[in-house]
This record gives C-alpha cells, structure tokens and sequence, in this order.
C-alpha cells in the first residue's frame, strides 16, 4: 500500500476507551486536524455511543500530530462550494459542525479538551465549549475569520462576548493569536498543563486515581503561566474598542500614542470591511443573548448570508489560503464605501434550512 494509501485509509478521528475514559483523536495532522463533515459525523458518533454507556466517565479530546489540536475548518472546500453554487452544501457542514459545538458544551459527563499547538476557527468550536479547557507553552489560540473576508463562528462569538472589557471586539476584529496566559485570561482555556506533562494527565484520566474529580485530577498537573499580554494592553484595546463603528475604532487607534494600536490600525485596513462590521455588531449582539445555542443560531445566518451573497468570503480564501498572495480584492474595498445598515442586513438573514430544524 502507498503512503497516500495509508493515508486515505487512515481513521481521521481515533475513537478508542480505556479505563473508564473515551479519547477522541483528531487525525489529519498534515492538515494540523482541519474539521470536514466526515470528522464531524464521527464526533457526534462517539458521543452518542458513550452518553449511556457506564464504562466511560470522562471524554478527552486531543489532536494527532505535533503541530496543534485543530486548525479550522476546510476553508479550500468552503470556497469551491461558494463558488460552485453549492452554498447548501457548505449549509450541511455548517450545521453538523455547530451541534458538535452545543453537544460538547451540553455534554453530561466531563469533557476535557487539549488545546495544545494551533486550536483555531473550529479548533476553538471543539475545544472553547469543553468543561475542562488545557494550555500549553506550545499553544496559539485565534478565531482568524475576518482575515479571510468572514466572521468568527463555532460559538466564537459567544466567548468573545464574555471575555473582559474589549478584548472580544479586539480578538474577533484583528484574528489576534493567544498564547496559553492570553487564552486563559480572556475565557477560552481553564487550566496551564506544560505539553510534557500531557502524557500524564491522559494517564490520571484513565486510571482515575484519587482525587476522582477530573478537575481536581487536572489541577495536580495545573501550573501558573506568565501574565496574559493582553493585560497591560488594555488600556488602549478598551478605549478603542467601545467605539460604535469600525471606522470610529480606526480613528481612535490612529489617536492613541501606543505603536501597537497604530498597528492594529494598520491591520484593520488590510481586512474586509464587510466582515468586520458584522463582526463587530454580532460580538455586541451576543453579549446580550441567553446562550451558546442562541449566538451559534446567530452566526448560522451569518455564514450563511457570506457564503450565498458575498464576494469576499471566496476572495479572502483565495488570497490567504489557496494563491497566497495576500492581496484581497474586497467588495466593498474600504470602510468608507460600506453601507451603513450591512451588519443589520446580515443578521436579517433566515437560511433555508434552520440550524435547530
């Protein structure tokens, strides 16, 4: 058999018990564990099994591979569905890809997610909602989507609304990357577990020796990591970012003395303006949700709405992730030509197919 092969007979999630712990391993590490439908379906495959079944107390999520838990979504099959005309298609994932999301943050036995390396897009989807979030020194934490002409989603939003003071705008806004203490801090991860350590929090899991408490397990191995970065930036992320518009943040960050907001203005003129003035309305309008299942039905008409009406999504994939050449021709090209009521028309949108449906 070939190496490619092997490959495309390869499981591309690892589903195995031991010791009253279910593991789920994400296995397409070439595509650092990129999510597609079929990975999905196997997720709520073994959750299904394991929610009855008495020889499996805790779940435990972790990716194959060195180089992080999961880095996303298949953008690539995301832009030929957009251009392709089959935008229900990408509707299909979207939907199964969302109630893995709920089912984890619902899930009614302990659920344990190793967020080490990249977890981004709907690495966070999988792993932001788990009852027991682990960070390493290796790990990068980011919800990207605005680099590509998009909008956070997998639940994004809804933690980006309950991070403190601005960050959620900041955060959803510029993609920012987390390390394992900004992660921490801002609402995404629980617990700093060095990757050495890994190994041995899998086996406590397993074994479940005294303290039986998962998380009492975890905190024998939590450690204290250096402060988030993102503390002594407040200052300038929360006046900048209370701002009513985009174009009104732009304007304040042009205005503070700190060469890091003048580059983060620097940024925000190189994204859509299109994602990021729904994404800034849909970040506020979560804050003011009931729960995680609401924000996703949210974001389900979001994506929706780009990937039925908007150039940018298929423009932003191209020039980041299939030409890289970095140069995105948006639609509108500037935050002065953006209409006014865009975010308002984007979160009217009622797909064809509900999310809950």
């Amino acid at each position: 058999m070939t190496d490619l092969a092997e490959a495309a007979a390869e499981p591309t999630v690892l589903v195995s018990t031991s010791g009253g712990l279910g593991r789920l391993t994400l296995n397409r590490p070439r595509a650092i564990n990129a999510l597609n439908l079929g990975m999905v379906e196997q997720l709520h495959a073994a959750l299904d099994s394991w929610e009855q079944d008495t020889e499996v107390d805790v779940v435990l999520l972790d990716g194959a591979g060195e180089r992080g838990l999961c880095a996303g979504g298949d953008v690539r099959g995301l832009a030929e569905q957009v251009t392709s005309g089959r935008a229900e298609d990408a509707g299909v994932f979207f939907r199964a890809e969302y109630a893995i999301n709920a089912r984890i943050a619902e899930y009614p036995k302990p659920f344990v997610a190793f967020a080490d390396g990249i977890t981004m897009g709907g690495g966070i989807g999988v792993a932001g909602h788990a009852a027991i979030r682990i960070v390493t020194e290796r790990s990068q934490l980011a919800m990207p989507e605005t680099r590509i002409g998009f909008t956070p989603d997998v639940g994004g939003t809804w933690l980006l609304a309950h991070a403190p003071g601005r960050l959620g705008e900041y955060l959803g806004l510029t993609g920012a990357v987390m390390d394992a203490s900004d992660a921490i801090y801002a609402g995404f991860a629980d617990h700093y577990v060095p990757h050495e350590n890994l190994d041995a929090v899998r086996d406590a899991l397993e074994t479940r020796a005294d303290p039986s408490s998962p998380t009492e397990l975890v905190l024998l191995f939590d450690e204290t990591p250096a402060p988030s970065k993102l503390i002594g930036a407040r200052e300038w992320i929360d006046d900048a970012f209370a701002a009513d518009t985009v174009a009104e943040i732009v304007e304040r960050l042009r205005a503070r003395p700190e060469p890091e907001a003048s580059a983060t203005a620097d940024l925000l003129g190189e994204l859509s303006p299109t994602g990021l003035a729904v994404t800034l309305t849909a970040i506020r309008r979560a804050r003011e949700l009931p729960g995680l299942r609401d924000a996703l039905d949210q974001e389900y008409g979001l994506v929706m709405w780009f990937a039925t009406t908007q150039p940018d999504l298929p423009e932003g994939i191209r020039a980041q992730v299939i030409d890289k050449d970095r140069t995105p021709n948006w639609q509108p090209a500037t935050l002065a030509d953006l209409q006014g009521d865009v975010a308002e028309t984007a979160l009217a949108h009622r797909p064809g197919v509900p999310l809950w449906g």
